[in-house]
């Protein structure tokens, strides 16, 4: 759903959250209407709900038990002053346009149906036309302030803010993109510079509290709701409105709303203009079930930025066409998108390609791709890939010496995973990470994080200072070595250190969640993890509690890497691990290679790509990722891959 209206952003402009359990029967449904005219006569045709169509899923809603509520009872259910019937449905519409008010809201007044109208107040002032995002239209598409005062008179229409002017594209980066004016830092060209926190804040707070007063003003009575923009917003948004009075706050995130929903970001289906009666049907039935991502098959492209940056920007312009070009043809409906880089290769991010206070910005790029990818492709999410503790800090800063200490292994003299990685245990280096995710969340528009290969600590490791000390404050003794000569000590310390890199990552997660508060989290598994359960104790890592404490795990399911003798068994062994759990295939992501590392890089056959790729559908294999993606070499074949994708459906009827 909010592929579709990013989309629009775009062409008008220029234009461990979620991890979901079992299926819940939800408190409420609230649907999303735009206009209600027919689709020669709206501003954004695809929006559009004919108003006989209109009447006619109205009509049904009816006659199947749906009972329609107000906000009050919403708000009073929360509180737990009353329950809400059983099947309960809230309607709302966005952008206050005059074919609301002429076709949709006396229809429902002849019911004694509840509604929402969420205005922009700019669009209500006087004049002649509205700049609606760069384009001129006449003032009369809208409520006028006299027409919205007569609607609350009755006591069934809710009017609500939806900003006063942040319903708009605002320039989001050096190369010019327009994105959502109220969630975005905004780029001055003059300047060559960010808007920074404390304006981006100040900006956002004054034009809510202008739409707060302008409603106060003309209606008699201050918003309690408001309509996010584009169904975009962040925390500094959230807690502006809430001390504005507007407690309730209407997104357009996919989901049910549950007893654990907020009143800060309640989910709305999305009514678009080709959406039949059986289609929201469908779309009931779904969010009764809370169908979410882990629900629909996620095809999955893992890109290296590295790839598309180039120094000279005409070249990086193409390259990134290319990149989008693909992306199409292969049919993937997610991107695990790098947003490090490691330019001297030594496994460790020395650089990122977004501006951030710890580390060099290689190019500011991220955000540029991550949107181009989002508004002209048919993606609906885009994950930053990220290092979770493999970070190369400049030598000035202090956190750069506190790293992950591996002491001298029996077999070859060390133990090496192959990265430069910081301390998980100290709190100077975990502070440096925290203000690098902070940082990414603010710079970029994206759905995810994918928690890199990085996250790991080997039977060997760690063995630095604040390691030892955290070791003696959990009851063990303050020596790698004294650990492992006891085998209780050894599982004991195992367990610290996979919740150690476990808790570490769900902090940067909600680090990033003050800007993306719908954030999903995967994370990168090693395949030993998934297929013998004692190397939990070589890696610090657990596939269970890995599956419980993200949306999604992706195993790196690579034969060729892991030298397994006999590959199709190599997969049916994984595949059968990971059934063995409840939530196993809803929340795995087999991830395949398509080069051979071990062998100068040599690609993957296409037909074995493929071949696999079908045999793990026929599995019971719900998500499939790829890496690498090597656009220059057209490696894998864009159409094979669809075709192989396609034989398994992108959206599953509910069951």
């Amino acid at each position: 759903m909010r592929h579709a209206v990013i989309a629009a952003i775009a062409t008008i402009a220029g234009l461990f959250a979620g991890a979901a359990g079992a299926a819940t029967n939800e408190r409420y449904t609230v649907l999303s209407y735009h206009e209600i005219s027919d689709a020669k006569d709206a501003l954004i045709p695809r929006y559009a709900v004919a108003p006989a169509h209109f009447r006619k899923q109205i009509d049904w809603l009816r006659a199947n038990g749906f009972n329609f509520i107000s906000v009050d009872d919403i708000i009073a259910e929360k509180k737990g002053r009353k329950r809400l019937p059983e099947k309960a449905v809230l309607i709302t519409f966005d952008d206050g346009y005059r074919s609301t008010y002429d076709h949709a809201l006396p229809y429902l007044k002849s019911l004694g149906i509840p509604s929402v109208v969420a205005v922009v107040g700019l669009w209500e002032e006087d004049a002649k036309t509205v700049d609606f995002d760069g384009k001129s239209v006449p003032r009369d598409m809208f409520m006028t302030w006299r027409e919205l005062r007569s609607l609350t008179k009755g006591g069934l229409v809710e009017i609500a803010s939806h900003t006063y002017d942040l319903h708009k594209g605002a320039p989001g980066n050096p190369q010019g993109n327009m994105e959502p004016a109220a969630t975005t830092r905004l780029w001055n060209s003059d300047s060559k510079s960010y808007e920074s926190e404390h304006a981006y804040r100040a900006r956002v707070g004054a034009d809510l509290k202008r739409s707060r007063d302008s409603i106060k003003r003309h209606t008699g009575r201050a918003p309690r709701v408001i309509a996010w923009p584009y169904g975009r917003y962040n925390h500094a948004l959230r807690d502006s409105a809430a001390k504005l009075g507007m407690v309730v706050g209407l997104t357009l995130e996919d989901g049910a709303n549950i007893e654990t929903t907020p009143l800060s970001r309640v989910r709305r289906v999305l009514v678009e203009s080709n959406m039949s009666v059986d289609g929201l049907k469908v779309e009931m039935e779904r969010r009764n079930r809370n169908y979410t991502d882990n629900d629909i098959p996620q095809k999955i492209a893992h890109i290296d930025l590295d790839n598309i940056y180039d120094p000279d920007p005409a070249q990086q312009e193409r390259n990134l066409g290319l990149v989008l070009d693909r992306l199409q043809a292969l049919g993937v409906n997610t991107v695990y998108l790098q947003a490090f880089a490691d330019p001297d290769g030594n496994g460790s991010a020395d650089a990122v390609y977004f501006p951030n206070r710890r580390l060099p910005m290689r190019a500011d790029l991220f955000n540029r791709v991550a949107w181009q990818i989002e508004t002209r492709t048919q993606v609906r999410r885009v994950y930053a890939w990220m290092p979770l503790l493999a970070w190369e800090l400049p030598k000035s800063d202090p956190a750069s010496a506190d790293q992950v200490v591996t002491l001298p292994s029996e077999k070859n003299g060390r133990v090496n995973m192959g990265y430069i990685r910081l301390s998980p245990y100290s709190e100077r280096a975990r502070q440096a990470v925290r203000d690098i995710f902070e940082d990414l969340g603010r710079a970029a528009t994206f759905e995810g994080v994918l928690f890199h290969d990085d996250a790991t600590l080997s039977d060997y490791e760690d063995g630095s200072d604040y390691a030892l000390k955290a070791y003696q404050k959990a009851g063990l003794p303050g020596s790698v070595l004294d650990i492992r000569a006891n085998k209780d000590l050894m599982r004991r310390w195992t367990t610290l250190k996979i919740n150690t890199i476990d808790d570490f990552a769900r902090d940067m997660a909600q680090t990033l969640r003050a800007q993306i508060p719908e954030l999903r989290t995967a994370r990168n598994l090693y395949a030993l993890v998934a297929l013998n359960p004692d190397s939990e104790e070589w890696y610090g890592q657990a596939l269970g509690d890995s599956l419980e404490k993200y949306d999604f795990t992706a195993i790196m399911a690579m034969p060729w890497m892991e030298q397994a003798p006999d590959r199709e068994k190599f997969y049916r062994d994984m595949v059968e691990r990971v059934k063995q759990y409840p939530r196993g295939l809803r929340h795995t992501v087999f991830e395949l290679q398509t080069v051979d590392w071990r062998k100068d890089n040599t690609p993957i056959p296409m037909d074995e790509i493929t071949a696999t790729i079908t045999s793990l559908y026929k599995q019971g294999v719900r998500h499939i990722a790829y890496y690498p993606d090597q656009p220059f070499a057209n490696h894998p074949d864009p159409e094979k891959m669809r075709a192989a994708f396609a034989t398994r459906q992108v959206q599953e009827a509910p069951r």
